[in-house]
């Protein structure tokens, strides 16, 4: 294969371009955009074999889908939607904590009796056998409403594709129902809908996606390996605390208990003879870990964050490139 480097895909504009810049940065990778703004290539500070595609989440999810790029920053409702067959072509690789929202099932709040798909069913049915005519749902989600409604067992309705605003097609008279992406469900809820009760059709989030079927070079593989390793070790970072303390006469086998409590491990080994412990735990069990630590005779006891945890094994990379093969 020729040497081709790794090409990233990341939002063009707005929260999620900020939001995606800014995860990249925790990790020690950012972004470099030498012509500014408006500038549609980039690249990472210090990784010459990476280079970096500035499009909209739609384009990044189509490229990823063609191989034509080899990781990139997307929602998992456009790759569910968007990509046949998204398993076996892609590999969501990591949440990235930004951009959740949920992709529901939406009834007008006015249906009083309807409140779960088996009632929206009886409404379908009703719809067609009285008034001749199908249920319509306006919704941008086509697959992933035929999908949803065939695990339902729901089959008499018509899609009315949205381009616009979905929420508001039952008020406007071109839907009955909608099947929508929302964040809070206020804006549904502002156009007087309610999600059906077990109407949740996908919990989305902004995700690192990898192609497949993208051509990997080496030189790929080895920028993809270098980014994850640092995307694992600012994550690890972000879940662990470090706890240093001066033990005083606490023994072995008590120290093991306590640490053992608190989910704790001694990455660096025993303390020796008058040196701090250095343990690391779960961040919600430091305070807990620092004062059973202080009522068995600790001294001192630190608590502090940590930057990066690298620890020799990358989950994400290795998951990753078990695939590529």
């Amino acid at each position: 294969m020729s040497s081709q480097p790794l090409i990233l895909a990341v939002p063009s504009k707005g929260r999620l371009q900020d939001n995606a810049a800014a995860f990249f940065a925790r990790a020690g990778l950012n972004f470099v955009r030498a012509r500014g703004a408006l500038d549609y290539r980039g690249s990472i500070s210090g990784m010459a074999d990476a280079e970096i595609q500035f499009l909209s989440a739609s384009e990044i999810t189509q490229q990823l889908a063609a191989g034509a790029v080899h990781l990139g920053v997307t929602g998992e409702d456009l790759v569910r939607e968007n990509i046949a067959d998204a398993d076996a072509r892609v590999d969501l690789v990591s949440p990235l904590g930004f951009g959740h929202a949920n992709v529901v099932v939406a009834a007008p709040r006015a249906w009083i009796d309807v409140a779960t798909m088996a009632d929206l069913d009886e409404v379908a049915h009703d719809l067609h056998h009285r008034h001749k005519r199908r249920m319509r749902v306006a919704t941008k989600y086509v697959n992933l409403t035929r999908r949803f409604f065939a695990a339902h067992g729901l089959s008499d309705y018509q899609i009315v594709e949205s381009a616009g605003a979905t929420e508001g097609a039952p008020a406007a008279g071109t839907a009955e129902i909608v099947v929508d992406i929302t964040s809070s469900g206020a804006t549904l809820a502002s156009n007087g809908l309610k999600v059906l009760d077990d109407g949740l059709i996908l919990k989305s989030e902004a995700n690192l996606v990898a192609s497949l079927t993208a051509p990997w070079s080496a030189e790929a593989k080895s920028a993809a390996r270098s980014i994850l390793s640092r995307i694992a070790a600012s994550q690890g970072a972000q879940r662990t605390a470090e706890v240093r303390a001066a033990i005083g006469s606490i023994s072995p086998e008590r120290l093991a208990t306590l640490m053992a409590a608190r989910q704790a491990s001694l990455p660096f080994g025993a303390a020796s003879s008058g040196a701090p412990l250095i343990a690391h735990c779960p961040r919600a069990e430091a305070a807990a870990l620092a004062e059973a630590l202080v009522a068995e005779g600790a001294t001192h006891v630190a608590i502090g964050a940590i930057d990066y945890l690298f620890t020799g094994r990358v989950d994400l990379s290795d998951r990753l490139f078990s695939r590529l093969g």
